[in-house]
């Protein structure tokens, strides 16, 4: 089974991609790392997936519109849907201290999660697309020193960051609800 996700290695979306499959089909699967909603629907809409999955509520921050967006330009049929409890970090590179930090880049669903936690530190934030992809160019150098990103321990993991600061989403648990579809 090939498994569309809305988001880079790290991702949650790639976390519930990976729930699924060993819920639905034992593990076996390849992901595809679709980055957006839209990269989903289209790849789905042209045969290219069995299965798409992306995040389309969460309990703090409400609608992810940019899922509502692109579920509105394409046919699909929900299959399932998986609830996560999303821990947001805050990621840097090894030599960055929470104090070096003064821009945060991410997706813009991920910053309303961790409204207070932001507003707080002053941070300045730049909307990336993806938590995930975010980690992977700061990690890759294309994001100033004194940036960070808010994302998950794996995407840490994943592209050699350090976890400056954990659990900094402004409710805990942080649930996010995720749509698994299918071709239509």
């Amino acid at each position: 089974m090939i498994i569309g996700v809305s988001g880079d290695v790290g991702s949650f979306s790639e976390e519930a991609g990976l729930i699924y499959a060993a819920k639905a089909h034992d593990g076996k699967q390849e992901i595809r790392y679709l980055i957006d909603m839209d990269g989903v629907l289209s790849a789905l809409n042209r045969g290219e997936i069995d299965v798409g999955v992306f995040p389309f509520v969460n309990y703090n921050s409400g609608i992810v519109w940019p899922a509502f967006s692109a579920m509105g330009k394409y046919s699909f049929m929900p299959i399932d849907d998986l609830q996560l409890n999303v821990e947001q970090c805050l990621l840097g590179l090894e030599e960055t201290n929470l104090s070096d930090v003064t821009t945060l880049y991410s997706y813009t669903p991920a910053f309303e999660q961790c409204k207070g936690f932001i507003n707080h530190h002053g941070f300045t934030t730049v909307d990336w697309g993806d938590t995930a992809k975010a980690a992977r160019d700061l990690a890759a150098g294309m994001l100033p020193k004194h940036s960070a990103v808010v994302g998950s321990i794996q995407a840490a993991k994943s592209y050699g960051l350090k976890v400056i600061k954990q659990g900094i989403q402004d409710l805990q648990p942080n649930i996010t609800r995720f749509i698994v579809v299918k071709k239509v």
